[in-house]
């Protein structure tokens, strides 16, 4: 069949009249392709191309690899569909035509987490990402995203792993790249005996990585393997993380979300103004917010409130690290009296059970670092609900090639 691509949809997949999704392909583009399902299509043949096609800068771009949505497309307009999407969503929460600012566009080649499926199949062993429609892996030995010091890891991780006894047939593993080396959490799918744990010392001895933690399936990670201690600085505070603990995606990205957090304070704040952070992770933004105020850091994670709190208390900063389940218990009005501005940063999810509480207190400003423009929309619905403005909103690409859009909104009494 022939079809004509006449926009893109919200995950970056081609959208013809059906509607049909037609991945890896451009609005305007006239194309053949084959039905996969009622749905579904996979292009054959680019029949007349778009002028804003481009040549996808990593390998596995074309075989299917889902870390990546637009590698073919020019970045000046995947730029323009993320802003408008990010500006429709807020839209449509009730702020018609939001003041965007100049977005932020990070580079390649300097994602510093990576999150690993792995998979045996007989002898061979996957290591890489989940394709875009099918269930299956695209093994992956690049990749334009991740920083130099990650790809380099991932063909010997892979070896490694297809000889470890612990790895019967599925597991994964989450890399994060801290100052001190690359840091990885292994999950697999049986034990880690001792034949296993000397392995891992190996590699790690090998590939200069300063931790290796392991857990059994989604249990409690433990230290299989430890040369020297990890430490990693967040928005200038020197943490000792946890296995697999969150970073922003990259240096960059963290560096353009902490400015537009300072930008979006209110110009005059008190020297002992109270600000709170909440879903505060290990304190990127907590340190940053208290050269402002006084902060409290709200964080769900045991072991993340502990790295901040060491962290906090070794440079006397104006930070207090609480341990507080935000979902299952968000700070109510009270909680929130006297407050001058809080900032969130919750998960993909968003923050739908601390919001209404947040209107009700009439916090006179509020910062959302949102990593999910619909979940956005619909707790900023909330917002102007209550009455608030939308100052405005900041698009921050550090998700590249993806269909993930990272924002941070401003929102005023």
């Amino acid at each position: 069949m022939e079809t004509t691509i006449l926009r893109m949809g919200a995950s970056g997949d081609g959208v013809a009249e059906g509607p049909l999704y037609i991945a890896r392909t451009l609005p305007g583009e006239r194309v053949s392709a084959t039905l996969v399902s009622r749905d579904r299509a996979e292009f054959d043949v680019i029949v007349v191309p778009s002028p804003d096609r481009v040549v996808p800068p990593c390998p596995h771009f074309d075989e299917g690899c889902g870390g990546c949505a637009t590698q073919h497309w020019a970045e000046a307009p995947t730029i323009a569909w993320k802003q408008a999407r990010l500006a429709d969503a807020l839209t449509r929460a009730g702020f018609a035509n939001p003041t965007m600012l100049a977005p932020v566009v990070t580079p390649p080649a300097r994602r510093r987490r990576a999150d690993l499926a792995i998979r045996r199949e007989g002898p061979a062993l996957r290591l890489g990402f989940h394709k875009r429609v099918e269930g299956s892996l695209v093994d992956i030995d690049t990749c334009a995203v991740l920083d130099p010091a990650l790809v380099a890891l991932l063909a010997p991780l892979g070896e490694a792993l297809r000889r470890l006894p612990a790895l019967k047939r599925e597991g994964s593993a989450v890399l994060n790249l801290l100052d001190t080396g690359p840091d990885l959490l292994l999950r697999t799918d049986g034990p880690l005996e001792a034949q296993g744990r000397a392995a891992l010392a190996s590699f790690a001895e090998a590939h200069g990585l300063p931790r290796i933690a392991w857990a059994l399936k989604d249990g409690t990670p433990e230290t299989a393997a430890q040369r020297a201690p990890v430490r990693t600085k967040v928005g200038g505070l020197t943490v000792a993380p946890p296995p697999g603990a969150f970073l922003q995606a990259s240096p960059e990205g963290e560096a353009a979300i902490i400015a537009a957090v300072l930008a979006g304070l209110p110009d005059k704040l008190a020297a002992k103004a109270r600000i709170a952070d909440l879903f505060a992770g290990l304190g990127t933004l907590s340190l940053p917010l208290s050269a402002r105020g006084i902060v409290t850091g709200y964080e769900g994670a045991a072991d993340a409130v502990a790295a901040m709190d060491a962290g906090v208390r070794a440079v006397g900063a104006r930070v207090k690290a609480v341990r507080r389940d935000l979902a299952r218990q968000p700070l109510l009005a009270a909680d929130l009296a006297g407050l001058a501005a809080v900032v969130l940063d919750p998960p993909f999810a968003g923050a739908p059970d601390q919001i209404p509480h947040l209107a009700r207190a009439k916090v006179p400003r509020i910062i959302y670092v949102s990593c999910n423009a619909v979940a956005l929309g619909r707790d900023a619905a909330v917002l102007a609900e209550a009455g608030y403005r939308l100052v405005s909103v900041q698009l921050i690409d550090q998700f590249l090639w993806s269909a993930q859009i990272e924002a941070v909104a401003v929102f005023s009494l």
